[in-house]
């Protein structure tokens, strides 16, 4: 069999599983956040924070809840990271110093579902930290994303209320309903392929085939493998993340991997129809999210399969930096859709990727992940591009937009546009910060394009909550770890604030009647034009940059 038809079989099977658990998972999920009944174990996680789930909150509550949550979030892991070294299961000699910067950056990345790493995970973090500290916010922090996607959503289905739900009854039962008992299937997967799951503290030392000896490191890492791919975080326990054999020991627990960081993501436009009263709006938001990911990653195939023949390649050839287990298309569809995705994992190295190939990783974060995006995240990122959509349909004939009933005035499209401008903003400035520093650009490995491209991934990949790296780039500095801790920070929270100020507006209104000019937003016509809008507007944000990086180089 050859590469090109292993890797469309590989493709063609995880299209079928996500499509199969698309109709069940997204009608779980509704059930879960339309529930008016509360577990005994949730209301006693309710009584010990203080909250009180019969209780709704307008917008201004909802953004202040994810604020404050955040803020102790980040205080909590920032702290423990420091004092590790007097905890149990900490490393005796860590490899990488913990400074504050380090702290900061790593507290603020996982907080955020970015979970960059500008460490080496086996040397650096102690078991601990990366149960209690880095696992606990892999679940929170994509139940957060989650939380915010019900929240918008339900701004486009009430009428006449200013309450958008109870952000804490939300952070819970994504946590224990959702993401919880997933995890703990996908955990037990996992291990049955041969990830490792033990407390192994110190290293142990093997004899190799060569009669080498190596040191290996053990931890509990299969309960982690599988909430960083369902949660969209990415952060792996290892350096070499989703390419270390034992994150990803097998060909079949790499797909398992990719379908865990899509189902999710996948499902909740189906979760959207069914809150919204349309399961025909729910197939639109899904189709368009499907059209985007299938044009990735069939130039993202092309690209890496063809490297040697017109296509323009790096150094080498497109198994530079791709593991042996997985092939070059495996390897590519993994690269694809964890940064079509808010996921970050990686199982090959995008370094060394094509220069187009590169260019579709860059260009997957900059579309907004919202093909399907992150967990939450990128269903409220579709659904602002479908507003701003219809925006721009009302301009061409002349009408006052709606969507799902509602007017959209110049206050929703202010909100809607200022959400879509503002991670641009914080990548774009980032980048120029960075290359007119000679200090910061020191740091890059390689110069010209490629080195270029390795700074706009970093601010890109923080910006949009995605944690990938090009590599190439020295990024253990208080600089880097300020500054693109900051660009995880702005780029998570004042997009949040934005899709929730929105929503409390649009909650405020009551149902516009459909007329002969409203523009029909579940039919193929309005998917294409959503698509679209979203391609044109991605492509004349980013374009001169991508134009001075990754194409240069493609034609240098």
């Amino acid at each position: 069999m050859s590469t090109t038809t292993a890797g469309l079989l590989f493709l063609l099977s995880l299209i079928v599983a996500l499509a199969a658990v698309h109709v069940p998972l997204g009608d779980y999920m509704y059930r879960v956040y339309s529930s008016e009944k509360h577990s005994r174990p949730e209301r006693l996680i309710y009584k010990a924070i203080g909250a009180d789930p019969h209780s709704e909150q307008t917008w201004g509550a909802y953004a202040r809840s994810v604020l404050a949550f955040g803020a102790v979030s980040i205080l909590f892991l920032f702290t423990l990271q420091l004092v590790q070294g007097k905890l149990p299961l900490h490393l005796d000699d860590p490899g990488t110093p913990m400074t504050p910067a380090l702290a900061w950056n790593t507290a603020v990345s996982f907080v955020t579902n970015t979970n960059w790493q500008a460490y080496s995970g086996e040397s650096t973090q102690g078991h601990l930290v990366q149960m209690a500290g880095l696992a606990v916010q892999n679940f929170v922090s994509a139940a957060v994303g989650m939380a915010v996607a019900m929240a918008f959503v339900r701004g486009l289905a009430r009428r006449n209320t200013g309450e958008l739900g109870n952000f804490w009854v939300d952070l819970v039962r994504g946590t224990t309903r959702i993401l919880l008992p997933i995890s703990i299937v996908a955990a037990i997967v996992l291990i049955a392929g041969g990830v490792i799951q033990n407390f192994a503290l110190h290293d142990q030392v093997v004899t190799t085939l060569s009669g080498a000896q190596q040191t290996i490191p053990g931890g509990p890492v299969a309960s982690q493998e599988a909430i960083k791919e369902l949660g969209t975080n990415g952060g792996g326990f290892f350096n070499a993340n989703s390419s270390h054999p034992f994150e990803n020991p097998t060909a079949w627990t790499n797909w398992v991997e990719i379908f865990l960081l899509s189902m999710i993501a996948f499902s909740l436009p189906r979760t959207f129809g069914r809150m919204v009263g349309s399961r025909k709006q729910g197939y639109a938001i899904v189709a368009v999210m499907g059209v985007i990911a299938t044009l990735s990653v069939s130039l993202m195939l092309t690209f890496q399969l063809r490297a040697g023949g017109t296509v323009p390649t790096a150094v080498g050839s497109a198994m530079e930096g791709v593991e042996q287990r997985f092939g070059v298309a495996n390897s590519a569809v993994f690269a694809d859709l964890t940064t079509l995705t808010s996921t970050g994992a990686v199982d090959s190295f995008h370094d060394s990727y094509t220069s187009l190939g590169g260019l579709m990783t860059l260009f997957n974060m900059q579309l907004g992940e919202v093909a399907p995006g992150g967990v939450g995240s990128g269903l409220y990122g579709m659904l602002v591009l479908a507003i701003i959509t219809v925006f721009v349909a009302g301009l061409m004939v002349g009408r006052t937009p709606e969507y799902l009933g509602k007017k959209i005035t110049p206050r929703e499209i202010k909100l809607a546009a200022t959400y879509f401008l503002i991670t641009p903003l914080i990548v774009l400035t980032g980048t120029a910060i960075a290359m007119a520093m000679p200090g910061q650009r020191a740091g890059m490995l390689n110069t010209g394009p490629h080195g270029l491209s390795e700074v706009l991934y970093a601010f890109t990949s923080a910006a949009n909550n995605n944690g990938s790296a090009f590599a190439g780039l020295s990024v253990n500095t208080d600089w880097y770890n300020t500054a693109l801790g900051l660009a995880m920070v702005f780029g998570r929270f004042l997009p949040v604030i934005f899709v929730l100020a929105l929503a409390g507006s649009l909650a405020r209104q009551g149902k516009t009647p459909e007329s002969i000019g409203t523009l029909p937003t579940h039919r193929p016509q309005f998917v294409g034009l959503v698509a679209g809008v979203t391609l044109i507007l991605v492509a004349l944000t980013f374009l001169p940059m991508l134009a001075l990086g990754p194409l240069a180089e493609g034609i240098h």
